[in-house]
């Protein structure tokens, strides 16, 4: 018998503003600077064109995201709204752990701090719960914030992970558009397979337990380890 995913009271028009807010390529996290491995496929001749890059980000979705950081993002909002401190700190270790270049785990680290730094500077500055993110040693993940900020909202588990993955499509499609390059027809294409294929992951995501969650990616860690050497880029990672 298959495990049904729980349901969730809808959002209020609040909460959905700020999961949109949290979403857009504006929040000052600098996203935009990482393109998460996908110049280096562009230097290496791998993704070419429209067809290739839709190709190439829909399998990140599917393969990475699906089955690593957006189990864990639920696991991680679960913990956050139960004031499960060393939950959280091991979630936070396990991501850490899970990205397999200096550049991966810098950007996780970046965002997170960044995230953090503007949750303090909101309307739920004196939550207890920002004083144990910011403990983190050495620094707090992206999604480990990403799931309080959502907790914080008032989301519950499934928005916040849709919020994220459409947070991580739009960011990757403007790489995309700088990196193959895509003009605007084409990447808004994209950006159209890419929010068809995130609901079904995020479902998948939800009902998938932290010990059958996996990172294994190793065609993307060895882009990102190239990346770290590339002679010219514009991206962080």
């Amino acid at each position: 018998m298959a495990t049904a995913i729980p349901t969730e009271a809808p959002a209020s028009a609040a909460t959905l503003l700020r999961l949109m807010w949290l979403a857009s390529p504006a929040l000052p996290v600098g996203g935009f600077s990482y393109s998460e491995g996908l110049e280096s496929a562009v230097d290496a001749g791998s993704v070419a064109s429209e067809a290739s890059a839709a190709a190439w980000l829909v399998d990140q979705l599917e393969l990475t995201l699906a089955r690593s950081d957006l189990p864990l993002l639920a696991q991680a909002h679960a913990a956050w709204s139960a004031g499960d401190a060393a939950a959280a700190q091991a979630l936070n270790d396990w991501v850490r752990s899970t990205r397999e270049s200096a550049e991966l785990r810098a950007q996780t680290e970046q965002m997170g701090r960044s995230l953090l730094e503007w949750l303090r500077n909101g309307e739920q500055a004196a939550d207890p719960r920002l004083a144990v993110l910011a403990g983190f040693s050495p620094a707090p993940c992206w999604p480990l914030a990403f799931a309080l900020a959502g907790a914080l909202a008032g989301a519950g588990a499934r928005d916040t992970l849709l919020a994220f993955g459409f947070g991580w499509c739009e960011n990757m499609v403007q790489a995309a558009m700088k990196a193959v390059p895509l003009g605007q027809a084409a990447a808004q294409r994209v950006l159209a397979r890419l929010a068809d294929a995130l609901p079904p992951a995020v479902d998948a995501a939800l009902l998938r337990p932290l010990a059958d969650c996996q990172a294994f990616a190793p065609g993307l860690a060895v882009l990102s380890a190239q990346h770290e050497a590339q002679y010219s880029r514009l991206f962080r990672s």
